[in-house]
């Protein structure tokens, strides 16, 4: 049997669990740009790059210069076979096939692996049995949101909160959250 690492998810929401907004994100907030940028990139094994793993929406709504997010590997999730990437982004026609492809023991070929959004690629991946950990924003407020991130089961407890950061008018604080499911 082949055994798996796991995979983390990261998400900004509001109060309301709201991660968008006729899809975008619909506050700007540098230090959580900066958060997700750190949290993305950071290796524990040289020469190696994490993989973020994101929606065909997801992606399209990623400012032009920001794709493909640099310095890592991105994976796109869209069933249309003919949905065209540029050279160096992977396409996978589901989340569990780019599970199966970047979660599966290759020592040293990736570092850790994240599922960046949108909704229904979080909604999968937070029932998925190899999810380990939440890297979560939480901005103070409701942003009239129309696309949200699923309830958190009960098998993800809290294990980090940080101090309260504000950015201009908006407050905002991370949380780590450590499913009970799968060791480290």
């Amino acid at each position: 049997m082949r055994t798996m690492k796991g995979f983390s998810i990261i998400v900004a929401t509001d109060e309301e669990r709201g991660i968008g907004k006729a899809n975008r994100i619909p506050w700007n907030i540098s230090g959580d740009m900066k958060h997700f940028k750190d949290i993305t990139t950071a290796t524990y094994a040289d020469g190696c790059k994490n993989v973020v793993i994101m929606g065909r929406k997801t992606w399209e709504s990623l400012p032009a210069s920001f794709r493909p997010l640099p310095g890592r590997l991105n994976v796109v999730v869209s069933a249309n076979l003919s949905y065209e990437l540029p050279v160096g982004v992977m396409r996978c026609g589901s989340l569990q096939g780019a599970i199966d492809l970047y979660c599966g023991e290759r020592e040293g070929s990736f570092g850790e692996v994240f599922v960046i959004g949108g909704a229904a690629v979080y909604a999968e991946a937070i029932k998925h049995i190899c999810c380990k950990k939440i890297f979560r924003t939480v901005i103070n407020g409701k942003f009239g949101c129309d696309t949200f991130f699923p309830e958190i089961p009960d098998y993800f407890r809290e294990c980090t909160r940080s101090e309260i950061y504000k950015d201009k008018k908006l407050t905002y604080y991370f949380v780590e959250l450590i499913s009970d499911r799968i060791s480290k």
